[in-house]
């Protein structure tokens, strides 16, 4: 065999959408836990040269471990080239001290990761004050993909013009991207933060929504509080419909009700998080990549 895709029984189908678009062969992890939390992890026996290993990283502190322990066995047993498909990847949000004593996770967890693998593929991760993934992670193949153009398709398909509404600044760069192949207008929104889960949102000045129907769109929707709010504003100011689109459906607690409550009707993710409002596949942008880097 020429590579294979190793992967957790937790992630097994979107590894296999992985697999068959990539056309590579599909391998399980064996996990176990021990009464004291310890894991055991059980790879295959034998190794190729090439190896990818599919990790989507939400609810990352245990996820990491687990990549720490996989790559140095997968070492040991014969890959010469390790792979990281990470369709989310954590920790991007904390880019800088912003207090003084605080970790810099962003930086901290990407040199972990290019310490493991010699590729990374992600989808939309959250780069605010870097301009690219190889600046996180310093690797010689470090590809960051978008989910935005996706959704701006799925959009298209399901409403009418939309107006494409990002819930903040951060937003722009993946409002741009789901707006150019299909001419939208679009905007983004102030939003002042008072807390994880108080915000404030401004419509942006100059952009009509009355009437229109404006699907919301952001990289990650995790509290809900944020796109909450901006759809409450959307439908005080007379917006038709809100829909969401998102690329990362974390969805914690009770968020997608918090959500629904605001009056946004139709909720839309791609599969990098196995969520129920998962609308489209990543896994052909997925195997792409992994052919352009020479791995499929």
């Amino acid at each position: 065999m020429s590579a294979v895709l190793l992967h957790f029984d937790d992630e097994a189908p979107a590894a296999a959408r992985l697999a068959q678009a990539a056309g590579l062969e599909c391998a399980p992890i064996e996990r176990h836990r021990f009464p004291d939390d310890e894991l055991r992890l059980r790879l295959p026996a034998r190794l190729p040269e090439r190896v990818v290993v599919y990790r989507s990283l939400h609810r990352p502190n245990e996820k990491l471990l687990e990549l720490l322990l996989v790559a140095r066995t997968a070492g040991r047993l014969g890959a010469e080239h390790l792979t990281l498909v990470a369709p989310y990847l954590a920790y991007m949000r904390q880019d800088t001290a912003f207090h003084p004593g605080e970790a810099v996770s962003q930086r901290i967890v990407g040199e972990f990761l290019a310490g493991l693998f010699d590729g990374l593929v992600t989808v939309d991760p959250h780069l605010h004050r870097v301009a690219t993934l190889g600046e996180v992670a310093p690797l010689a193949h470090a590809v960051a993909l978008s989910g935005a153009p996706l959704l701006g398709g799925l959009a298209a398909a399901r409403r009418r013009q939309p107006l494409l509404l990002g819930p903040d600044a951060e937003s722009l760069q993946w409002v741009q991207a789901a707006a150019a192949a299909h001419g939208f207008d679009h905007g983004v929104c102030a939003k002042t933060r008072h807390g994880d889960r108080e915000v404030d949102i401004a419509l942006p000045e100059g952009l009509a929504v009355a009437g229109r129907a404006v699907v919301l769109l952001d990289d990650v929707a995790s509290s809900g509080h944020t796109l909450a709010r901006a759809a409450a504003v959307l439908r005080t100011a007379g917006a038709a419909s809100v829909d969401v689109a998102v690329t990362h459906a974390l969805f914690a607690d009770d968020a997608l009700e918090l959500i629904r409550a605001a009056g946004v009707e139709q909720v839309w993710s791609t599969d990098c998080i196995a969520h129920p409002t998962n609308a489209v596949g990543v896994a052909p942008m997925l195997a792409d990549a992994l052919r352009t880097i020479g791995v499929a």
